[in-house]
């Protein structure tokens, strides 16, 4: 009796654990909805709905890869250790397939592609987006993971270590990451080039709603309990996840906000949200082999990791990273696979059943260490050949980049017909008379006017509303005060002596304030501003345009903006002059 009670509690207790297997995919899936967030509040407004397509595809268009190829590759029966067979049991043999392994893999899958996503922002095309995603969801990511993660892999034999992803998922999304935004090229104007090509100055492009970015982090921090602790079988070893999933990112972020506080003069909001999440990834690997001294150590080192990452890709490489995907996933992924050679300990719960040796620091020796360097190496070269072979085909196929009037209208608008991802909202200046975004007071690059392309020109000083060169017209510019004296010049010359001029408040960051966003001093727009308000009927209105746009910009948007009236009646009240003849002494 006492026989049967027990086989019916390890059947009942192996059912608990099947659910939370499940449990645990649905939470890893939910982090679908933390990529999102995050990428989109530390990006621009402009590209939101643009972010929000490319995460929701992410998965989707993963899912078909998966139950098409993907599954099989990574979980069908070993190739000698490289990759499963092809197979199609999950449509042939639905009666006997292991749906539950599939779910499992198949929300993994997505969150590498997903990593890409960010790097990449704002300026890829979409249709590009979606095929490199298939790509990497098809044959990239579940061969490497066959290495890693299936019984017969040729990484499992060979005794590397990786728990839960730290390079199946993270440092593999990061690498892809980092050669899809080398090969795309930056933003423009994030960096400022002088004559012979060099940068010399590195523009912040301030995330416009880190609110949200904050919301993605709380969800990706709790999707991460799944993301760890899923495959535990027993409850020592899942508490010991839950602990090390909680140490390590916490005191990654204190050590980020002590840090940028030390060095930047104030604690950096958006640094300290990647901060958490290096210390997650870092701790994905070794998670269930370490013990709480080894996973703070882990998060302390992450926390300074990504703000050298941050600084890193901006100021060596001088890859543009909205939103610090490579240090994050690249950076700490390889971090966290290096660490289950130092930290990994038989105190550990999950230590028994990972079957390794101990890690450097606990007396194993450099045994699990040189397993994990060696792993790292195969899986690095297997991402970087085939993603860079991937990337190279779309750019010289469909192209990997927008065009540059696209880049700076938006993408929610370009690529998806979308005037905004948030309708009925708009910040406005004191004076009400134009809508500004103020993260869009960005540089478009150190062109001079003449070198500068119409899609600059026009979105550093914006014409709302051009007349045709007829009739009686009245010309409203709004400008930054300071360039009040060249826009006088420019009228004066044209043959406008005639201005109303008003000195007008308008929304932005004072310049000089030396205010830091990740590391980087943010440029802002000068307060106050001043409106011009000039009529003409003899001098063309393109002219009056075209003048005050040279006059105006500086190769940054937010120059100014220009706004063109049909005026009906004009009436000089000295003279009783009526329309034309009573602008004849103002032009």
């Amino acid at each position: 009796m006492t026989e049967e009670i027990m086989q019916a509690l390890e059947s009942l207790n192996g059912e608990i654990y099947a659910v939370w297997f499940l449990i645990g995919a649905a939470l890893v899936f939910w982090m679908q909805a933390g990529f999102a967030m995050c990428e989109a509040g530390f990006t621009r407004a402009k590209n939101s709905g643009n972010i929000i397509m490319k995460n929701l595809m992410d998965f989707c268009i993963g899912t078909v890869m998966w139950f098409l190829i993907g599954s099989s590759l990574m979980l069908g029966s070993t190739m000698g250790g490289f990759a499963g067979k092809l197979n199609f049991d999950v449509l042939t043999h639905f009666a006997d397939f292991d749906y539950s392994s599939f779910v499992f893999n198949l929300v993994f899958c997505a969150t590498t592609a997903t990593i890409v996503s960010g790097s990449m922002a704002e300026r890829t095309k979409f249709s590009s987006y979606c095929v490199y995603s298939a790509v990497i969801s098809a044959i990239i990511y579940p061969i490497e993971a066959h290495w890693i993660w299936n019984g017969d892999g040729f990484l499992v034999n060979w005794g590397f270590h990786d728990y839960a992803g730290s390079t199946a998922i993270h440092m593999v999304g990061g690498i892809c990451a980092l050669i899809g935004a080398a090969m795309l090229g930056p933003r423009i104007g994030k960096f400022v080039k002088d004559k012979e090509g060099k940068v010399v100055k590195v523009n912040a492009f301030p995330g416009h709603n880190l609110v949200i970015a904050a919301l993605g982090v709380f969800i990706l921090w709790l999707g991460w309990y799944g993301f760890n602790g899923a495959a535990a079988t027993d409850i020592n070893t899942l508490g010991a996840i839950f602990l090390t999933t909680t140490v390590a990112p916490a005191v990654a972020t204190v050590t980020c906000m002590i840090f940028t506080w030390v060095k930047y003069g104030k604690p950096d909001v958006s640094m300290c949200l990647n901060a958490s999440l290096a210390g997650l990834v870092a701790i994905t690997a070794p998670c269930d082999v370490t013990d709480c001294t080894g996973a703070a150590i882990i998060g302390l080192v992450a926390g300074l990791l990504v703000v050298f990452g941050v600084w890193f890709t901006d100021n060596v490489v001088h890859v543009d990273d909205p939103v610090g995907a490579v240090a994050v996933h690249m950076m700490n992924g390889i971090w966290g696979t290096i660490a289950v050679g130092l930290f990994a300990t038989e105190t550990a719960p999950g230590f028994v059943v990972a079957g390794i040796n101990e890690g450097l620091f606990y007396g194993g020796g450099f045994t699990q260490l040189l397993k994990q360097l060696g792993g790292m190496v195969c899986v690095i070269a297997w991402t970087v050949v085939t993603i860079t072979i991937a990337f190279t085909i779309i750019k010289k196929t469909i192209g990997l980049r927008v065009s540059e009037e696209e880049e700076i209208t938006g993408l929610d608008a370009t690529e998806h017909g979308l005037p905004s991802a948030y309708a009925g909202f708009s910040i406005m200046d004191i004076s009400n008379t134009m809508t500004m975004d103020i993260n869009e007071n960005t540089s478009l690059g150190a062109d001079s006017y003449e070198e500068a392309s119409e899609a600059k020109k026009d979105a550093s000083v914006k014409v709302v509303n051009p007349m045709p060169a007829t009739g009686i017209s009245k010309v409203v510019i709004i400008a930054k005060l300071t360039r009040y004296d060249a826009l006088k010049k420019a009228m004066n010359d044209l043959g406008v002596t005639g201005m109303t001029v008003t000195q007008v408040m308008g929304c932005g960051i004072q310049k000089g304030a030396g205010e830091k966003y990740r590391g980087v001093e943010v440029d802002a727009t000068l307060l106050p501003k001043v409106k011009v308000e000039v009529v003409v009927s003899k001098i063309p209105v393109e002219a009056v345009i075209e003048s005050a746009k040279k006059a105006l910009y500086t190769g940054h948007i937010g120059d100014g903006k220009i706004f063109v009236y049909p005026v009906e009646k004009v009436v000089k009240i000295r003279t009783g002059e009526e329309d034309f003849e009573a602008l004849q002494d103002v032009e």
